[in-house]
C-alpha cells in the first residue's frame, strides 16, 4: 500500500500542498518547525481520523484562517491510494463556522472516492504504522495512552471492532449519566438494568477482540525482542490486563484487578466473558453509583511490557523501553501486514536520532521491507549510505516541500 498523490489546503502550517509521493523510502529533510511532523500528521490523521499530536480537532486549521474574520474556515486533507486492490482516494475535511452571536461550531466530514462515509468507515482504508520519540509513553504514561494506541491499531483492520467500540462508548455514557441520576434519588433502576446488559453484550465483544490481538502478536513480539533487537539477551513478555472484575479487601475497599489469565484462555467464550463482566457489575453496582462512574470494563482495561516479571515502566533503563516500543512497532507492521497482505505505510518522526547503529539498521531493514515508508530528518548524515542512494529526498522549508539540492548519497568515513 502507498500513497501515490497527497493534497493538503489550510492544515497546520501548509496553505496549498500537491506532493507526489514514490514507492520505497521517503526522506524530509529540514529544520524544525518547518512542517516534517505535520505532513506525518496529516497521513496519519487520513489514516485513523485522529491527530497524534493536538488535542482538538480544530487545532490542525491553519492558524492563518482559523483566525481570521470569515465565517468559514476550513482544512481538506486528501490522499490517492495504490493498493493491490482498486487504487482509491480518501479524504477529511474539517469545518469550523461562526456565527452571528459568536458561537463557533466545528464539524469533520470524511469521505471515500468522494462519497461521503461515516468517520469509523474511513478507517482501515489506508494503513499506517507511526514512530515518534515520544512513543516511550507507551511504557511509561497513562494506560490511556495505552488503549488508543489498541484501539487505533485494531481500528485500522478490523472495522466490526471499531463500530462495537463505539457504541460501547455510547452505551457506557449513557450508564455513567444515570448512575449519577440515581445517586441523586433520580433516576430509573429498570432502566439501569437495560443499561448494563447492553453494555455487557458489547463489552464482552471488545474484550474478546483485544484478547485474540494479544494473543496473535505474543509469540512474534517476543521473538523480535528477543532475537533482532537483543541478541538473545533479553526477553520480554507483553501481557494484556483487562478490568474484568472487582476484589474486595477488607481495608481498603474494593481494588480494581485484572484477568488476564482467564480471559487470554476463554477469549473466544462470549457468553463466558459476558457472565463475569456481569457478575462483576453486580458486585460494583452500589460503589458505582456512589462515584457516579463504571468502575468495571474495557475502558478501564491497560496492557504493560514485564522484564522477568516486573513492569518495565518502572523497572526498566530508557534504552530497554526504547528497545520495547521498538519491538512493539515491528510487530504491528508484521501484524497488519499478515492479515492484509501487504506492509502498512510508515511513518518515522526523527525516531533513528534516538537509537544506537545496531537498533537504527534493524529499524531500517523494516522500512526497505515496506512499499512506501516516510521518514523525517534534521540531518541527513545518520542515514547510510546505501539507504540514501535507494531513497527519495525532499527538502521542507516553511510548508513547502522541493527535491533536495545536492541530496547526500554518502556518509562520511
Amino acid at each position: 500500500m502507498r500513497v501515490s498523490h497527497l493534497s493538503l489546503n489550510n492544515f497546520r502550517n501548509y496553505g496549498r500542498l500537491e506532493l507526489s509521493l514514490s514507492p520505497g523510502a521517503t526522506l524530509l529533510v529540514g529544520d524544525n518547525a518547518q512542517g516534517k511532523t505535520n505532513l506525518l500528521e496529516a497521513l496519519f490523521y487520513l489514516a485513523t481520523t485522529r491527530s497524534p499530536h493536538a488535542a482538538q480537532d480544530s487545532q490542525l486549521i491553519n492558524w492563518e484562517i482559523a483566525n481570521s474574520s470569515d465565517p468559514l474556515s476550513a482544512s481538506r486533507l486528501v490522499a490517492d491510494l495504490e493498493s493491490s486492490g482498486p487504487p482509491k482516494q480518501v479524504e477529511m475535511r474539517l469545518i469550523m463556522e461562526r456565527r452571528e452571536n459568536n458561537q463557533v461550531s466545528f464539524r469533520r466530514e470524511a469521505l471515500v472516492n468522494k462519497r461521503k462515509v461515516r468517520l469509523m468507515d474511513l478507517m482501515g482504508q489506508m494503513q499506517v504504522v507511526l514512530f515518534l520519540p515520544e512513543d516511550v509513553g507507551l511504557v511509561t504514561g497513562s494506560p490511556n495512552e495505552r488503549r488508543r494506541f489498541l484501539d487505533v491499531t485494531l481500528c485500522q483492520v478490523n472495522r466490526q471492532y471499531c463500530r462495537t467500540l463505539s457504541q460501547y462508548n455510547k452505551v457506557l455514557e449513557q450508564r455513567n449519566v444515570l448512575l449519577r441520576q440515581i445517586a441523586e434519588g433520580l433516576g430509573n433502576q429498570d432502566v439501569l438494568e437495560i443499561l448494563t446488559e447492553k453494555l455487557v453484550d458489547l463489552g464482552r465483544r471488545v474484550f474478546s477482540f483485544r484478547a485474540g490481538f494479544f494473543s496473535s502478536i505474543e509469540n512474534d513480539f517476543q521473538r523480535i525482542h528477543f532475537e533482532e533487537l537483543t541478541g538473545g539477551r533479553e526477553s520480554l513478555t507483553i501481557n494484556y490486563l483487562p478490568r474484568l472484575q472487582l476484589k474486595v479487601n477488607g481495608s481498603n475497599g474494593r481494588e480494581m484487578v485484572d484477568d488476564s489469565s482467564w480471559l487470554m484462555v476463554n477469549q473466544m467464550e462470549l457468553d463466558k466473558i459476558g457472565h463475569r463482566f456481569m457478575e462483576s457489575l453486580a458486585v460494583a453496582r452500589s460503589h458505582d453509583i456512589q462515584r457516579g462512574s463504571t468502575s468495571i470494563g474495557p475502558h478501564r482495561d491497560d496492557w504493560q511490557f514485564q522484564i522477568d516479571g516486573r513492569d518495565l515502566g518502572s523497572f526498566g533503563s530508557r534504552g530497554q523501553q526504547r528497545s520495547a516500543i521498538l519491538s512493539l512497532k515491528m510487530t504491528q507492521i508484521e501484524w497488519i501486514a499478515g492479515l492484509n497482505g501487504e506492509y502498512p505505510i510508515l511513518l518515522l518522526d526523527e525516531v533513528l536520532a534516538e537509537l544506537d547503529d545496531s537498533r537504527r539498521r534493524q529499524l531500517l531493514r523494516y522500512v526497505q521491507k515496506a512499499e512506501q515508508s516516510i521518514l523525517t530528518a534534521t540531518d541527513p548524515g545518520m542515514f547510510s549510505k546505501e539507504f540514501l542512494e535507494s531513497s527519495s529526498q525532499l527538502e521542507v522549508k516553511q510548508g513547502t516541500i522541493r527535491p533536495l539540492e545536492n541530496p547526500k548519497k554518502s556518509t562520511p568515513d
